[in-house]
């Protein structure tokens, strides 16, 4: 008799909408949200309390010593997805307990004018906002479905373009510009950048340049910066300054992941060996033993076959290799494809209607908008490190939220189906 026949806790997806009603759609997506604005959602607040249930439910279900070996480890596996999520969980309600009475205090003690106390209580108050942030971000990190992560820990090639767009000398300029921001905040990540093709334009800009680069987390810090970059700008050079005039101009970004290797994992249970009598020229046998071997790939339909040997372990260690080796090439045609793809989507026509940012040197801002963030200061951004670290951070935090955001409202919108 199974779990379920008895009682026990079922399986179900991390994310479940079974026991909450979502309504996102006119919430997120009207402005930029951060990390404590989604954790306050009503929906996500009785979610996460039913995710926390579950953990202290499949934990009491644990100690049970009528489980079978399958029960223990589906109830471990369970287990193991849902602690680090209960444990952030009861985190940030303690840090938001303690932000709770911090605004007591401070109401407190404005009302007796102790200011300098005031002052303590404000400041420590800000330091746990902080803190909440933090931990609302580690949470919902924790339920951003993992395909999403897949390539965040691969080196990435980066390749910058100037665009074809009109602008002129300022395209090549500013791809150069760009260029030098990325090597920059590599050196600031501690990564390393290898120029594997550089390709300068006649005065002193850049028509095409790319770059591997190699560290921690490298895709998931620079996914988002593949796509069409504009810059306005008065050009410093070959005009009277009765005739300047803002140009615009754009350049593009791809950054496609370069995972270091495959790893084939083959499954025995997906696997069909069949075993028959090798045989010669004109089809008689050539042994009287079932040392040929036969493997099918049942989620694939792959299929090899081995008989050079006259032992049977051996032709079934060869056959391994050989499809290991096909369902490697099948991996790795799926990377490129996806790679051209990813290519495409990000080169776009390089139009200035497609941009992602916009670096306007007149008004010294640069706006990302898709989020709709502006930061001050273009050169600290250029330089690479501190200000674009901060920009960055902001669009995977934004990431981070849409995801978990569309999930649930795909399950939202499975769950009113059924």
């Amino acid at each position: 008799v199974g779990l379920h026949n008895r009682g026990f806790w079922r399986p179900k997806p991390l994310l479940d909408t079974a026991r909450f009603t979502l309504s996102f759609n006119s919430w997120h997506r009207k402005s930029h949200q951060d990390s404590q604005g989604l954790w306050k959602h009503e929906a996500v607040q009785k979610y996460l309390e039913s995710l926390s249930k579950e953990y202290q439910q499949v934990s009491h279900q644990l100690s049970a010593h009528s489980l079978n070996d399958f029960e223990q480890r589906t109830l471990r596996r369970r287990c193991a997805d849902l602690s680090p999520i209960a444990a952030a969980f009861q985190e940030i309600k303690e840090a938001e307990r303690e932000v709770q009475e911090l605004e007591a205090m401070c109401t407190e003690l404005d009302s007796r004018d102790e200011k300098q106390l005031l002052h303590l209580a404000l400041e420590e108050k800000e330091s746990l906002d902080k803190k909440m942030n933090m931990l609302c971000r580690k949470l919902f990190q924790l339920l951003v479905p993992k395909e999403k992560e897949k390539y965040d820990r691969s080196p990435v090639i980066l390749e910058v373009t100037a665009g074809r767009t009109t602008g002129g000398d300022i395209c090549q300029q500013f791809t150069k510009e760009m260029f030098d921001m990325y090597q920059s905040y590599a050196d600031y990540k501690r990564w390393t950048f290898d120029i594997v093709n550089y390709t300068p334009a006649e005065i002193g800009g850049l028509h095409h340049a790319a770059a591997h680069i190699s560290g921690e987390n490298v895709y998931r810090h620079l996914k988002y910066e593949g796509g069409t970059h504009r810059v306005q700008r008065i050009p410093e050079t070959g005009m009277s300054s009765r005739m300047q005039r803002i140009h615009t101009g754009t350049m593009s970004v791809i950054v496609l992941p370069q995972p270091e290797e495959v790893d084939i994992k083959v499954d025995p249970k997906d696997l069909r060996i069949d075993t028959f009598r090798a045989k010669g020229a004109g089809g008689q046998h050539v042994n009287k033993t079932d040392s040929a071997v036969r493997i099918v790939h049942l989620p694939t339909g792959l299929a090899v076959e081995c008989q050079q040997e006259r032992s049977q372990q051996l032709n079934k260690e060869i056959a391994l290799r050989t499809l290991r080796a096909k369902l490697y090439q099948q991996v790795v045609e799926k990377q490129l494809s996806q790679e051209q793809s990813a290519r495409k989507q990000q080169l776009g026509t390089r139009a200035q209607s497609e941009r992602i940012r916009t670096y306007n040197f007149t008004q010294d801002r640069v706006t990302d908008h898709r989020i709709s963030y502006d930061a001050r200061n273009i050169k600290e951004i250029l330089s690479g490190k501190e200000a674009l670290d901060k920009l960055i951070n902001r669009l995977l935090e934004f990431a981070e939220i849409e995801a978990v955001t569309q999930y649930l409202e795909n399950l939202q919108a499975l769950e009113g189906g059924g």
